[in-house]
């Protein structure tokens, strides 16, 4: 049945009751001390109420103020304590943020959650919410188990660092978002506190974190294999670790909306997943696609029950809500993805199966045909372009478009027309029987839905390094000419594909830009008589009517100026003559003045250069500006950060540079040059 939901702008809740602490110092164990905003009902000392921790590097000061604005009142005005902790060497926290999820920054969350339950504003239960890292950050920490924490909420997020994570994915080496992450996250660990937060101290607290700064890409790649490095932070290495219970949340055009999926199946304490349409945010914002859900209240419900003892009959609900997706014609945004609710009764579900449908010479078919065919490829540095954006944020470019023209640069296998619509609830697996001339090759998957018109419109996919056909613990070079099979996962949907549309693989070795692409051109051999793409299909079934969501509600936001706003966007120029293709992710270049008085203009460019048939021409150039002003005060810095990382056969090459100014003079200057050896990618 159809799972109602309000379609229009959220409601703005009474926050009238609310009082906020703007800063609100924490101390660690070691001395270090934590900045936090906190909010608080009005009656919190004579009635004790829970804490819900948002712990995130993102600066609530200029950075996150404005959304935590609509999320933390909201919490205090229904008896809550709402904590935004700025973490260890992040805004206005002292120390140095390092790295990405480190041991340390698990120690100081639990002993945030300590020290919040000793708070007589605090009922003694804490409960943590965040996406992204906010997300990861609560699976971690509810993996350590600290006494006090009673439930979390992760949003967009993921059990596995290594598999579902910026950095790689099927073993391969991601070229974007790899490097325009760790440039984006330099700038957050270098940028420097507020002074009318901390003081005279400002421009002490920077220097040391423009001394202590280096590249974050570093490490992240010098580990190319799944090692310790990146099994620490991976709750996947030992879900029983999780004890609080856990709502997870994703959407399906988020990148990390499968975790959610391993997440019902891997954990044993109470749990409930949600999938929605969203992009990477929460749920209740207006970012495409939409539409929007009251998912607050679904929070208070589910906090409601662990934190209070309250019956809110959360639990009483199937364990996974998922949207199933009805089919749209390709577009580069779509405000709302329309569809219907559906619920399981847990991950895996006995209503979905998996259905294979055979590959024969370019077609894919239920029957499997006697005898095959053997396929060759080769790829185009050109396959890719038109991927859309690894984690899509809402913007007006982020989705793939039309994706014939991808298509036709791979080798692919399209069905009859459907003679009755097929729901798609999981992850599809495309089964392959492959040889390759190389040592080193990856494999690209999409599945597309295509319309009776033509029209092609990406509905998952996936990548997988050959190398790591043993695991994504060794990397095992290639046998030129041996014929093997793997299973190559694409990323977790909800669809439906109706009648009269065909559903079509595009299989190839190369996928520029989110994929590093393989030293050397590769001819992939593909055995059809092996290969079939596996479809977890959900039966019909009689199903309840659901509850509604309720009409997304937030707490007021506080008007912002804006001074400058230019649109994100995804460009492409190439020379016919050359062969180089350059393409521009531009993220929106904004500057605006914050209710605090504070002027904040941010510019980031990803710039991605390629020649057809020459592989080792790919090149990354990644710029950040992040400016702080506050005219009242005379205060203005600014941080210019830009790299660029190359290749050739045998190592990767990074070059990256940092500029800090204060007003107009240039305080600090350093760069980092480095080559690190390919294993395998």
């Amino acid at each position: 049945m159809t799972h109602r939901v309000f379609e229009g702008d959220a409601q703005v809740a009474d926050v009238s009751g609310v009082r906020r602490i703007d800063h609100q110092w924490i101390p660690m164990p070691d001395g270090t001390r934590l900045s936090a905003r906190i909010w608080l009902p009005a009656d919190a000392e004579q009635r004790p109420v829970p804490a819900i921790l948002e712990a995130i590097p993102y600066r609530k000061d200029d950075g996150t103020t404005i959304a935590d604005e609509g999320r933390h009142p909201w919490f205090a005005a229904n008896g809550y304590a709402g904590v935004r902790l700025d973490i260890r060497g992040s805004g206005d926290s002292e120390g140095v943020l390092r790295d990405e999820y480190l041991e340390q920054e698990q120690d100081d969350a639990v002993a945030v959650i300590a020290w919040l339950a000793r708070q007589p504003w605090c009922s003694g239960k804490v409960g943590m919410i965040g996406y992204s890292w906010g997300g990861f950050a609560a699976l971690q920490v509810a993996a350590r188990r600290p006494p006090e924490l009673g439930a979390i909420v992760t949003v967009d997020s993921t059990d596995d660092r290594y598999a579902d994570d910026v950095h790689y994915m099927g073993g391969c080496l991601l070229a974007y978002y790899l490097f325009s992450w760790a440039t984006s996250m330099d700038v957050y660990a270098a940028l420097p506190p507020d002074p009318e937060v901390v003081g005279d101290r400002w421009l002490a607290m920077w220097r040391e974190r423009l001394e202590s700064a280096h590249p974050m890409i570093e490490p992240w790649l010098t580990h190319q294999l799944r090692d310790e490095y990146w099994r620490h932070g991976s709750v996947c290495e030992d879900f029983g670790a999780i004890t609080a219970p856990v709502l997870a949340v994703s959407g399906w055009a988020d990148g990390y909306r499968s975790a959610v999926l391993r997440l019902l199946e891997g954990l044993s304490c109470p749990r409930k997943g949600l999938i929605g349409p969203w992009s990477h945010t929460y749920p209740m914002e207006p970012q495409a696609p939409g539409p929007a859900i009251g998912f607050l209240q679904e929070c208070r419900r589910w906090f409601d029950h662990w934190l209070k003892a309250i019956d809110s009959g959360v639990m009483d609900e199937p364990p996974l809500r998922a949207s199933l997706q009805d089919p749209v014609p390709p577009q580069p945004t779509y405000p709302v993805r329309p569809g219907r609710w559906v619920s399981e009764p847990g991950w895996p579900s006995p209503n979905v199966v998996p259905t294979e449908l055979h590959l024969s010479e370019h077609r894919l078919s239920a029957t499997l045909s006697e005898g095959g065919s053997v396929l060759r490829h080769v790829a185009s540095e050109l396959h890719g372009s038109e991927a859309g954006d690894w984690d899509p944020f809402g913007e007006p470019a982020d989705m793939p478009p039309d994706q014939r023209g991808e298509d036709g640069l791979c080798l692919t296998f399209s069905s009859d027309p459907l003679d009755q619509p097929l729901d798609l609830l999981g992850v599809p697996v495309a089964r392959l029987a492959v040889a390759v001339d190389r040592p080193v090759a990856m494999l690209a998957v999409r599945l597309c839905d295509v319309d009776p018109v033509g029209r092609s419109t990406l509905v998952t996919r996936g990548l997988f390094n050959l190398t790591h056909r043993f695991g994504h613990d060794r990397a095992v070079p290639a046998v030129p000419g041996e014929r093997i099979t793997v299973e190559v996962p694409m990323k977790a949907i909800g669809q439906r594909i109706p009648a009269g549309h065909r559903l079509r693989l595009c299989v190839s070795t190369g996928y520029w830009p989110w994929a590093w692409p393989s030293p050397e051109p590769v001819v992939l051999e593909l055995d059809t008589a092996g290969s079939a793409l596996v479809l977890p299909e959900r039966r019909a079934i009689d199903e309840p009517e659901l509850d509604a969501f309720d009409r997304p509600e937030l707490a007021p936001r506080p008007q912002v100026e804006v001074v400058r706003l230019e649109g994100g966007d995804h460009t492409l120029a190439r020379s016919i003559a050359s062969g180089e293709q350059v393409l521009v992710h531009r993220y929106p270049h904004q500057r605006a003045v914050l209710p605090n008085g504070v002027e904040v203009e941010s510019r980031e460019p990803d710039i991605f250069t390629i020649r057809v048939g020459e592989p080792l021409s790919a090149r990354v150039r990644c710029e950040r500006l992040r400016s702080l002003c506050r005219p009242a005060s005379g205060w203005n810095v600014r941080l210019e950060i830009d790299g660029e990382m190359a290749a050739d056969d045998l190592a990767f090459h990074v070059w990256t540079s940092l500029r800090a100014y204060d007003g107009d003079a240039c305080i600090f200057t350093r760069s980092w040059s480095f080559d690190i050896d390919r294993r395998g990618v």
